[in-house]
């Protein structure tokens, strides 16, 4: 009983300290210069949203929205589909290349792709990408991927093949077994592979600001930033950007939260 009891006090503890800095985000964006020169850690008395406003428009988070929706989502669209499409040919096919292949996907999750920034970038280069949503989402396409079809290859062994050998009896081919069967059934590592990349490629700093700085075609973290050095000084508008900032990501990643656990613990199985 009394192990029980210490280890609640621990947890909400824990809790405390990760939620902190969260009521600190909030409740700086809700006060007036004034308030926070006062009081900064107590709640807004009153609350106003003045600086939700002044922040989108002196941001310019609109645009900076729009472009890190189309290259976020366009390259969870192509994630989706090369990597579980990858997936269910390395987990189906007991083969020296399947093995390969899949030892081969794993050193790209195994090395950082702060090795290959300087090619990459020349890559970009020469491609004529610089500056653009396809050199953006052709980059994360391809860093994104190996961890990908890790997460599609655990999920998919622990299914039965007899799904898929059903089918291709019935006179399906491999691609019609695996658009009609069984990737309906991928639905919780779907979830899983959705809410992991689009946090990371939604966040991404550093390489949007290499890729696409002063291009016009900023993403909102890049965005921020300079909008962070312009206004430093007025806490409340930086607090409030840095909410508009962050808002999209956390309402898909409540959205999808319960698939997260259950595509890892699925896969885990296999």
């Amino acid at each position: 009983m009394r192990r029980t009891f210490l280890l609640e006090i621990v947890m909400i503890a824990v809790a405390v300290a990760f939620l902190f800095p969260v009521y600190s985000l909030i409740s700086l964006s809700l006060k007036d210069p004034a308030q926070i020169a006062q009081a900064p850690l107590a709640l807004p008395n009153p609350p106003t949203l003045d600086n939700f406003g002044k922040a989108w428009t002196a941001a310019a988070l609109g645009p900076s929205l729009v472009n890190s929706t189309v290259i976020t989502v366009v390259s969870l669209i192509a994630l989706i589909a090369l990597g579980s499409f990858a997936a269910y040919f390395l987990a189906r096919v007991q083969t020296r290349l399947g093995y390969g292949l899949y030892i081969l996907f794993l050193l790209g999750i195994v090395l950082p792709f702060q090795l290959g920034m300087i090619p990459l970038y020349q890559l970009v280069t020469d491609l004529g990408l610089i500056g653009t949503h396809a050199g953006m989402i052709l980059f994360y396409t391809g860093i994104q991927l190996p961890f990908t079809v890790f997460l599609y290859t655990g999920f998919i062994r622990a299914l039965p093949g007899e799904y898929a050998s059903a089918a291709q009896i019935d006179g399906a081919s491999h691609l019609t077994a695996f658009t009609r069967v069984v990737f309906p059934l991928l639905r919780p590592i779907t979830g899983t592979v959705l809410i992991l990349n689009a946090v990371f490629i939604w966040n991404d700093f550093f390489t949007p600001l290499l890729y696409l700085g002063g291009s016009g075609f900023e993403t909102v973290p890049v965005s921020v930033f300079a909008f962070v050095g312009q206004y430093v000084s007025d806490h409340g508008l930086v607090f409030a950007g840095l909410v508009l900032g962050a808002l999209p990501i956390v309402v898909v990643f409540l959205a999808l939260q319960r698939y997260v656990i259950k595509g890892f613990s699925s896969g885990l199985k296999g």
